[in-house]
Parts: structure tokens; sequence; C-alpha cells
């Protein structure tokens, strides 16, 4: 799970990246009585752009930002997130969402590595933007986040207390992802025990070689069968590792800009991640797919209940979906091939109920 683009030497950006959640963009509900504007507001000097949806009557009882996952955003042009906007706006809570920096009517530079303190602080920008012009249901902002948004809530929910929930879909813990994604999906395109092995441990010391200095050369030795792997050509889309990334990944390691942890070995994404998770005071809804193969949910499971699970000022609800892909689909394998190429995108069934059931009872009660 990162923020950047395929790199094999361990920057990698297909965990939870490229899986852009299809489904959540283009599925439709049944048409829902809601008004929409446009809602703009600046972040580092960007003017971003988006819409609130509100209820038919205007009014609110809560309002709902929604943190898109990684990779470009149009959010008029896909009618992105329609269905799950509509669900809450029928519930009587309002939505926000925005378009990237570059994407759509945003101004700026799209930046697929962007750092996710900065769009932790796109999200506390815009709530200063919704409270201040007191949109309807400004007075309980609760975030929605899916994937690398799951990242970007506790950063935002632990700088601004007055946040008031968090609906986490398919989050991470705060470590590269990667080993497990590829380790699953190798085993769902049909290589055997002893390739698996081979392509894991050939990611792993292409990794090592990146983030301790070592040459481009002997990075491309030592990932040689796992760079023509298939899988790998298709995740990265024919796109061989170039000496100029390989580079600049190496310089961010070496100058400490990214972090390694010295146990696992793994890129560190969020630094002191678990204790930031412990300082979350508030109602958390965390759902996940069965057959999530981007992401090892119960990792995140484990980890979520060791901290949100035993902080006493929050409550923590956990939900799994025994078919569930990382974008919470029906799915057969969970594969990230499946995922993307699906024609038939429909969700979980007891997906959209699961979470109007707990608003009700943690948020609108």
């Amino acid at each position: 799970m990162t923020s950047r683009r395929l790199v094999l030497g361990g920057i990698l950006a297909a965990s939870m990246g490229p899986i852009m959640q299809p489904d959540l963009v283009h599925a439709q509900a049944p048409e829902a009585a809601m008004n929409t504007q446009r809602f703009e507001f600046v972040s580092a000097g960007n003017r971003l752009s988006g819409f609130v949806d509100t209820p038919a009557d205007g009014a609110a009882k809560a309002l709902v930002i929604i943190i898109q996952g990684y990779g470009e955003t149009d959010v008029a042009g896909r009618t992105s997130y329609y269905d799950l906007r509509s669900h809450f706006t029928q519930l009587g809570i309002a939505t926000v969402i925005w378009d990237k920096p570059g994407c759509g009517q945003s101004a700026g530079k799209f930046d697929a590595d962007q750092p996710v303190d900065s769009s932790a602080a796109e999200v506390l920008d815009a709530v200063r933007q919704l409270r201040k012009s007191s949109t309807p249901g400004a007075h309980k902002i609760g975030l929605w986040g899916i994937s690398r948004g799951g990242w970007i809530a506790p950063l935002a929910i632990t700088q601004d207390p007055e946040i008031a929930f968090w609906i986490s879909v398919s989050g991470t813990d705060e470590q590269e992802n990667f080993p497990y994604l590829l380790e699953s999906n190798l085993r769902i395109e049909g290589r055997t025990e002893p390739q698996i092995k081979q392509f894991v441990g050939e990611w792993k010391r292409g990794f090592a070689i990146t983030s301790r200095g070592g040459s481009f050369a002997d990075y491309l030795a030592e990932t040689q069968n796992l760079r023509r792997d298939p899988f790998i050509v298709y995740l990265s889309g024919g796109k061989d590792e170039d000496e100029a990334s390989f580079e600049k990944a190496k310089a961010q390691f070496l100058s400490g800009a990214f972090q390694v942890d010295k146990k696992t070995g793994l890129q560190i994404y969020v630094p002191h991640f678990p204790e930031m998770l412990a300082r979350v005071n508030i109602p958390v809804l965390a759902i996940f797919g069965e057959k999530d193969r981007n992401v090892d949910w119960r990792k995140t499971i484990a980890l979520y209940a060791k901290t949100i699970g035993q902080n006493r000022s929050a409550s923590l609800n956990i939900r799994t979906f025994l078919d569930g892909n990382h974008n919470i689909q029906q799915a057969a394998t969970g594969g990230f091939r499946e995922m993307i190429e699906m024609k038939d995108r429909h969700m979980c069934y007891g997906y959209f109920e699961a979470m109007e059931t707990w608003l009700r009872t943690k948020v609108l009660a």
C-alpha cells in the first residue's frame, strides 16, 4: 500500500494504489432526492473543487467527508461515489467530496506521490471551510476513507479533536504491504509455492538494495525473474524499472525521507502509527473484505483491536464480508486482476446496511 507508482525495488504503488475503486466510482444507487452544490476551499495554495450533497429538505444531522484512495480523481466526470453519497443523504447525512490537486476542476499539479500528511492537511482545511460556511451537518463532521484513506483519516482526527466519527474501509497498518499483495496474487495467478517464495525473495532483496544505497545494476540482477513474471508486467503496464526512478527512491531512503522498520525490513509510511491510532477517541467502524488480496486485513484488524479497541474513550466496531475484495465488491478470488477487469460490479450484500445501522446507533442516536 503505497502512494507511489510501481517501483519493484520496494517503493511500489500497486498495493493500494492503481486499484482505484472502479465500483465505487461508477456504481449507481437508485435516484436519490438530494441537493448537490459545488464546494471549494484552499489548501496549500491550491483551490480545490468538489461537491457537497445535502438531503432534499436542506437539513442534515451530520456530515461525512469522503477520502478517496490512490490515483487521479474526476468527481464530476465519474459521478464518483454516487451510490455512497446517496445512501448517506437518504439517512439525513450530508457528504463532501473533492478532486485532488490537478484533477477535475481543482487547481495545482497532480502528484501520485502526494504525502499522506499533505492529504490530511486537505481534510483539515476542508473541515475549517465547512464549519466557517455553516454547511448543513457541519456541527458533527465525520470521515469515511478507503484504502490510503486509512492513513489520512487518523492523521486528521488526532489533529482536530472535534471530528466526531470515522468509517475505515480496507485500511492497513503503517508498513509496506506489497509482499502480501505479491504472494496472494501470485497464488491466484497459478504460480507454484517455490516460485512464489523465489519472487517474494527477489522483491525483498531488490528493496534492500534500494533502501541501503546499492547499485541499479545489482537491483536489476536480483529482480530479473520477478520483473519478467506476467503478473508483474500486468501490474506495471509493461514498463520496466528505470534508473532515474531507482536513484530517486534510493536518495530518499539515504536522506531519511523514507524510513525502514528494522524488525520487518519494510518501509514505514506513517511513523508512530500505532500510537496515533491509540489516540483516536471517537466511534470507529472498520470494514474489510475477507478476499482482500491487496491489504493484509487480518493484520489491520489486529492493529485496530490493540490500539483503538483498548481505548476506553473510543468505540470500535469491526465488520468483515466473506466474499469481499479490497473494494468490498462481491468477488470470486479477490485478486488484483479480477478486481480491475470485472464487468459486473456488485457491492457485498449488507455493506451499505452495516454503515447505516452503525451510524444510527453511534452517530445519530
